[in-house]
């Protein structure tokens, strides 16, 4: 696949204000599916929120409508399992906080543009990558 290097993710930054860092590359994710959260051209892309799936927010996701767990082959999407890392869309993890259903994130790998929806001391509070 020929993506156009401002899709990758690397000109982009993230919530503590550096270099985007890649996501997952298995499964492959973001809107792109280029393993980074990257908002592409003029921001469209919403799927910033870099997560490890738990159990948990598996089932709250599917209870609410958006099943993460099930393959979309026609989407690529390869389905979820606990453990995966992956792009979430940011609205849907601000409703899973609002939820107490939250995952853990990645900050390194979230994309800033998720900082108007979700603060970010919130976003510290589920951080897996703060040393």
């Amino acid at each position: 696949m020929n993506v156009h290097p401002r899709f990758e993710g690397p000109a982009e930054y993230n919530v503590l204000d550096e270099p985007l860092q890649p996501c997952s590359n298995d499964p492959l994710t973001g809107f792109f599916r280029t393993g980074y959260c990257a908002a592409g051209p003029d921001n469209a892309a919403v799927h910033l929120v870099c997560i490890e799936a738990s159990a948990d927010f598996l089932a709250y996701s599917a209870s609410v409508g958006n099943d993460l767990s099930t393959p979309r082959p026609e989407m690529a999407f390869p389905g979820l399992v606990a453990g995966d890392r992956w792009c979430l869309v940011a609205a849907r993890w601000a409703q899973a906080h609002a939820a107490g259903k939250a995952p853990r994130v990645f900050l390194r790998a979230t994309n800033r543009n998720v900082l108007p929806l979700i603060p970010l001391e919130i976003l510290k509070a589920y951080a897996l990558d703060l040393d």
